[in-house]
């Protein structure tokens, strides 16, 4: 799953991607390239199992992104930007909101108003792949009637007036046999994206980190999480599916910029100096891996902690098959307790002992922080 970064010039996208993935970029290196890099994601949980394993091997879930150009009309109208962003399953948009003489801006700081004209771009790009294929599907109506491509016809000419009204394709109700018939064509504003605020340095952080979504309007250009995923268990990223599916999130680049440069004993006392509990790259992961739909299910033992990504509402014999498929193949039971149940019991002994280790089925739906031993006939 791959997250792309884009971003107007000078909002400090690059940097964000360089702290996030560790990333190395050479000077001489075009700016029209596409960088590809990973990102552990956090889990307390999982760093809680692994104090009490000991593993030899301990593995986070990760996120893929793709640091792109700046993004502008020009940009979208080359093959290879527009090629390596509809390649992406979610956008990540770092919007400017600090405030440095040395770095030049057009205008007063308006993360709104550049959110609204980067949206509006991807919804030009979108309504001209859409009006060619209109074009093409009607000469073909023209020659040979067929219920497909009718489908498709009517399909398009409704995504068609919803981009007219200025609104993105993430918000029209679709089927999921719609989404299947759309899946090809991998509109741009269709994808998920989270709104990333690159805030100025204060001396209370903690607090204009917490509020700068609301502060800057961006809360009222997104809708409100539609249903909530699982519980917030502490240090676990919480996956929500938002009504519009959008997000957004604040962080403070020339913040972010010191803490990769600290140990992490340091880099947590800094942190604690603001009020703040995680760094704001952890919090941008976390809600990355949420909008992208995904949870972790933990497998834990003295060789090795793990992570594993599978999609939210996942049953157990298909998540089994995400550490090998053939677990999933000759998928037995799956042996499942909850994260916080097995750290309180102190085993997997103990937790059986108590009965509190429960036996699955392969139709049970997984949870985010499930951990779990897979039994298999193989």
């Amino acid at each position: 799953m791959k997250t792309g970064i884009i971003g107007l010039p000078q909002v400090g996208k690059s940097s964000l991607f360089r702290m996030l993935t560790k990333a190395h970029l050479s000077a001489s290196s075009n700016p029209r390239d596409a960088h590809v890099g990973i990102a552990k994601v956090p889990d307390e949980r999982l760093d809680k199992l692994a104090a009490m394993y000991n593993p030899k091997k301990l593995t986070h879930a990760s996120v893929e992104y793709v640091d792109l150009g700046a993004i502008g009309q020009e940009a979208l109208k080359e093959s290879a930007y527009l090629g390596h962003l509809r390649q992406v399953d979610a956008i990540c948009h770092v919007v400017r909101a600090f405030e440095d003489d040395a770095i030049p801006h057009v205008g007063p700081i308006d993360p709104v108003r550049d959110i609204k004209n980067v949206e509006f771009d991807l919804m030009v790009s979108d309504l001209g792949q859409i009006e060619k294929r209109m074009e093409r599907v009607e000469k073909d109506l023209k020659k040979m009637k067929s219920p497909d491509l009718e489908k498709e016809f009517e399909l398009l000419k409704k995504a068609k007036a919803h981009l007219e009204t200025e609104r993105p394709l993430r918000e029209l109700e679709m089927t999921p046999e719609d989404k299947k018939r759309f899946r090809g064509f991998m509109f741009l504003s269709e994808k998920p994206i989270l709104y990333v605020l690159n805030i100025s340095e204060s001396s209370e952080l903690g607090k204009d980190l917490e509020n700068a979504v609301a502060k800057y309007g961006v809360d009222k250009i997104i809708a409100e999480p539609a249903e909530q995923g699982s519980a917030g268990r502490a240090g676990a990223p919480v996956p929500t599916q938002a009504g519009k599916n959008a997000g957004a999130t604040a962080i403070c680049g020339k913040v972010e910029a010191e803490l990769a440069e600290m140990s992490d004993a340091d880099a947590a006392e800094f942190l604690s100096s603001y009020g703040l509990k995680e760094s704001g790259l952890s919090r941008l992961v976390n809600k990355t891996y949420a909008l992208l739909g995904m949870i972790s299910f933990l497998t834990a033992g003295e060789d090795e902690c793990r992570a594993w990504t599978i999609p939210v509402n996942t049953r157990a014999v298909n998540a089994a098959g995400a550490i090998h498929s053939d677990l999933e193949k000759h998928f037995i039971r799956a042996e499942t307790i909850r994260w916080d149940q097995l750290l309180e019991a102190g085993s997997e002994a103990n937790a059986r002992a108590k009965g509190i280790l429960r036996l699955e089925g392969k139709d049970y739906i997984v949870q985010d922080g499930d951990v779990m031993h897979i039994r298999h006939s193989g």
